[in-house]
């Protein structure tokens, strides 16, 4: 708790109207949002790496950006780190009656049909739902990861040594609009579903080995 407690007034003097940086007073929630992205990405590139040597850092830069979010909310008397806290906590205990209350439960699919359960009799927070779907992020992080290795690839006229087609591409892009992207891509998660396999990841993972093979390719060059 002690490194915590110093965390959270290195935040608050980073956000310090007089004192403070320049970059950091000037962020609100919405600016920081790409950078939780950005952050939880690298967390992901990490995990799937198992890499544990850099986990620690990126664990922690993720924590930065919530952080960063309460103390913006505590500047502006909505909430602070101790009522995000506080919830979680809560939360955690009421949808674990088998660990903190007399309830028990004998496997792992009965603990997940428990948190469901759970979850619908809890009241709804926030705006009202229009439509008979969940909120969903728009954005799919393994998607803009993609987009970005793909742009750096084409910088640097690295393409084909990723072993694309680009014809292949070309072809693809000719006519392609916003709608018929939308329904190549729901199509391509449909399908995944159906074969037990998730779209998220094997974007992350195949963009990712493009960058680890080039990287690798480059190294062994300059080696």
């Amino acid at each position: 708790m002690l490194h915590l407690e110093s965390l959270k007034k290195t935040i608050a003097a980073l956000r310090d109207p007089k004192t403070g940086c320049p970059w950091d007073i000037a962020q609100d929630h919405q600016s920081l949002a790409e950078c939780l992205v950005d952050e939880c990405c690298e967390l992901l590139q990490t995990i799937d790496r198992l890499d544990l040597q850099h986990m620690q850092e990126e664990l922690g830069d993720v924590l930065l950006q919530v952080l960063m979010h309460a103390q913006i909310a505590e500047e502006s008397g909505h909430f602070d780190f101790e009522a995000v806290c506080k919830e979680l906590n809560e939360k955690l205990i009421r949808r674990h009656p088998h660990v903190f209350e007399a309830d028990s439960v004998t496997d792992a699919d009965e603990v997940l049909l428990q948190w469901d359960a759970i979850k619908a009799q809890e009241k709804k927070r926030g705006p009202q739902q229009l439509g008979i779907f969940k909120d969903l992020p728009p954005q799919l992080p393994a998607l803009l990861f993609a987009k970005h290795i793909f742009k750096q690839l084409q910088k640097k006229s690295l393409e084909t040594a990723a072993g694309l087609d680009t014809s292949v591409i070309a072809v693809t892009a000719e006519g392609l609009s916003e709608a018929s992207l939308g329904k190549q891509l729901f199509t391509l998660a449909a399908a995944a579903r159906l074969q037990g396999l998730d779209p998220e990841s094997a974007l992350r993972r195949y963009s990712q080995n493009l960058v680890d093979q080039l990287e690798a390719a480059a190294r062994s060059a300059e080696g």
